[in-house]
């Protein structure tokens, strides 16, 4: 099967087996031994309807009752080896699945924010389930198949060609024919394969979108419409499936029905032909015929084995586009912890973009913010204001400059280490299917239940914690729909307090609250922020009047900083935005 003439992608193929190459070793050899063992059972009828019966030997119902027990110990080794390779074969298939899915997700884990602005969720995730399903069938079943099959055929033609070997090369006719027919299908069912993959993705797309905005959807009453666009998808899918099974239907009826048949219908009558000419004897052909089944049995299975190996390896091709994507964004190759003494953070001559082809979104930026000093960063909608601070923890990197944090390059840390300093805090709260203590606990998992429960009241959110049913071993459902946004965002908060970062980002954490949770959120961000580096990105002026040093950003980059007094005297960009914001 091709690989897209890809040696070393074959090799990364074969790769995942070495793990488990015992395993392996005992699952084809217990396929062999079924394989060659079938081969027994039409050489043992041969024996009894040829040289027993015809050659009248002496004590032949003893001879035959032998022969009987050989074949039964032949069928019971065959079970056994059977069982094996099937068990032990699908849990080997079912262990190189899991390894490779936990090496996806961890692959996942690396790359970097631009790789997942320019993705579904919905197809990665069926690139980590659907897909790897198939490889694990593709990995028990693509070795066995293959020396079960390839035992029968070789060894059958072996023997066929010694009984008769005029009546065998009429056998073998048929088999170039047969092998044309079953390429052009081939070729056929790779490219409906591949186009089922992709439409499937899509289905688990637009399933995983409609599912996370569900409230949205509610609200604007729109569930008809989300219908429409998920059975848009769905019909994809189903018609993708379709062209599938008609495919799968004209090689299954071509093989089996017309060709097989075809095959011992001429095997019949050349035989009968023979016998009746005197150079075949009829136990020859009735053997023959056992024989002929397993030399063309393979061919039907072979429907199977297309659709096995072109799921399969349509799974691993789409596997290996995720895994052969280098994270733009990692360590430098001699990369050293980060150790915040100070907390100086730098911008020196950055710019950034997120494609070659796009246009800057920020210029020349110049900032050195001091040890401790709260930074915010305003600006209209759209400027770069948290791309700017997006480029601290190394979420994206400048494009041109370096960021230095007490002097030591972003890009010379390791990244481990770098965001360990960093503290974000987000307008979009993400919390975490689980309890309370769970998502605290994310902050820092090695601290205990007391730490946790003393950066709650830090951020103002054990109040409210005790009064649920539970306290903090309340469930808060998938991505905290139990909880208010306040309540979301403080939980946050108290994620970031015990994470104790010696850096913050503020990125518009209260704007979507009301004002009672804007004032108890407020609250909680100042004394999170004391004594740290902070930078806020900010929708209300209102609530960053008291920053030490306002920066405000335009087109061409810093206009303006300073304080808000002294910025708002001066009647330019801020002034405006100001009033603006406050109208």
């Amino acid at each position: 099967m091709s690989f897209d003439k890809k040696p070393s992608r074959l090799r990364s193929f074969l790769s995942y087996y070495k793990p488990y190459k015992g395993l392996l070793l005992a699952d084809l050899l217990c396929s062999l031994s079924v394989a060659a063992l079938a081969l027994v059972l039409p050489v043992c009828v041969r024996y009894i309807t040829k040289d027993m019966l015809q050659s009248g030997a002496n004590d032949m119902l003893g001879e035959i009752v032998r022969i009987g027990a050989i074949m039964i110990a032949v069928i019971l080794a065959q079970t056994a080896f059977a069982f094996f390779y099937d068990y032990k074969g699908h849990d080997m298939g079912a262990k190189i699945e899991r390894d490779m899915r936990r090496e996806l997700f961890a692959h996942y884990q690396k790359l970097p924010f631009s790789f997942f602005d320019n993705q579904k969720t919905g197809q990665l995730i069926s690139r980590l389930t659907n897909d790897l399903l198939n490889l694990a069938e593709l990995y028990h079943h693509g070795p066995e198949d293959l020396i079960i099959y390839g035992t029968q055929f070789v060894g059958s033609l072996i023997i066929l060609l010694c009984i008769n070997w005029k009546l065998a090369l009429v056998v073998c006719a048929f088999l170039p024919v047969m092998a044309l027919y079953s390429f052009v299908f081939y070729r056929k069912l790779r490219g409906v394969y591949r186009q089922s993959h992709e439409r499937i993705a899509d289905v688990n797309a637009r399933a995983e979108e409609n599912l996370s905005g569900i409230r949205v959807v509610k609200s604007f009453a729109a569930e008809e419409f989300e219908t429409a666009k998920f059975a848009r998808e769905n019909d994809r899918f189903y018609r993708s499936r379709s062209s599938i099974y008609k495919h799968e239907a004209l090689y299954y009826t071509g093989i089996e029905l017309f060709f097989t048949q075809l095959i011992t219908v001429a095997i019949i009558v050349a035989g009968g032909v023979w016998i009746a000419g005197g150079t075949l004897a009829p136990a020859d052909l009735l053997v023959f015929i056992l024989y002929a089944a397993y030399l063309t049995g393979p061919a039907p299975k072979l429907a199977f084995m297309v659709q096995l190996y072109q799921d399969g390896f349509a799974g691993y091709r789409r596997f290996r586009e995720i895994m052969e994507i280098t994270p733009d964004i990692r360590d430098a190759q001699n990369a050293v912890e980060l150790k915040v003494a100070r907390g100086r953070v730098s911008f020196e001559h950055v710019s950034f973009r997120y494609g070659e082809d796009q246009e800057y979104v920020l210029r020349d930026i110049d900032l050195d913010v001091r040890p401790g000093e709260t930074v915010a960063i305003v600006g209209r909608s759209g400027i770069g204001k948290t791309t700017l601070c997006s480029l601290i923890p190394r979420f994206y990197d400048a494009s041109e400059g370096d960021i230095r944090i007490d002097g030591a390059s972003v890009r010379d840390v390791t990244l481990n280490s770098l965001r360990r300093q960093i503290g974000v805090v987000r307008q979009e709260t993400f919390l975490f299917a689980g309890t309370i203590m769970e998502n605290i606990l994310y902050g820092r998992p090695e601290a205990t239940a007391e730490e946790a429960v003393e950066a709650a009241r830090r951020a103002n959110a054990h109040g409210f914690i005790m009064e649920l049913p539970d306290g903090y071993e309340t469930d808060i459902g998938q991505r905290g729909v139990k909880l208010s946004g306040g309540q979301q965002q403080r939980i946050s908060i108290a994620r970031a307090f015990l994470k104790n970062p010696p850096i913050l980002i503020f990125d518009e954490a209260t704007s979507a609250l009301d004002y009672e949770s804007e004032r108890a959120v407020m609250d909680s961000l100042k004394t999170l922020a004391r004594g740290r580096t902070t930078f806020i990105i900010a929708h209300r002026l209102s609530t960053i009047r008291n920053a030490d040093r306002i920066v405000v950003l335009a087109q061409g980059g810093i206009v303006e900083q300073g304080a808000h007094d002294a910025l708002y005297a001066m009647d330019g960009a801020y002034a405006k935005l100001y009033n603006a914001n406050e109208a």
